[in-house]
């Protein structure tokens, strides 16, 4: 009777690598089965965003040495958001629509990967919360009350967009 392991798994076992379970690749699994249906249905932009976003978590793994975990996964496709973001906002100032529009069918897809994006009412009330907790008086607290607030809204809000927030809260106080 064959052995059930699969073919790439038995080389991993023989060289004492631990072999993951099915949850511990879940999103990037995710990305990589979207990457085969955006080859089928021939999406250029979707096709050429999953490559590159592969290859990033792919980079990220060869930092940290260790496989990317959906944590480091979602810290990727951040990443990848705000240089979409920061791409858009530099071709507009440059009047190149055309590029603005590629841009954001990139950004369109690496967003489809994020959790929710929260609202700016629930990011204030977040913000109040985490203010009263650590009890900061003004402008000075805000790395206090960033600190605090930022792992608890990882990959749920922008982080430019938190921080005015929290500027606003304690510029009032």
């Amino acid at each position: 009777m064959k052995n059930p392991v699969k073919r790439g798994e038995r080389k991993r076992q023989r060289k004492g690598g631990k072999v993951l379970d099915s949850q511990d690749m879940a999103l990037k699994d995710s990305i990589r089965e979207a990457l085969r249906g955006a080859l089928k249905r021939q999406q250029r932009v979707e096709v050429s965003t999953l490559r590159l976003l592969l290859s990033e978590i792919k980079n990220a793994e060869i930092a940290q040495q260790k496989p990317a975990d959906d944590n480091k996964v979602l810290d990727v496709i951040t990443k990848e958001v705000k240089r979409r973001r920061e791409s858009i906002e530099a071709f507009k100032k440059g009047n190149r629509s055309d590029l603005v529009a590629q841009e954001e069918a990139e950004l369109a897809v690496l967003m489809s990967y994020l959790p929710e994006q929260m609202s700016r009412a629930e990011i204030m009330a977040a913000a109040r919360q985490v203010v009263d907790a650590v009890g900061a008086k003004g402008p000075s607290d805000k790395g206090k009350v960033m600190s605090q607030l930022m792992p608890q809204l990882k990959g749920k809000a922008d982080g430019k967009e938190v921080s005015e927030i929290v500027s606003e809260l304690l510029a009032a106080s």
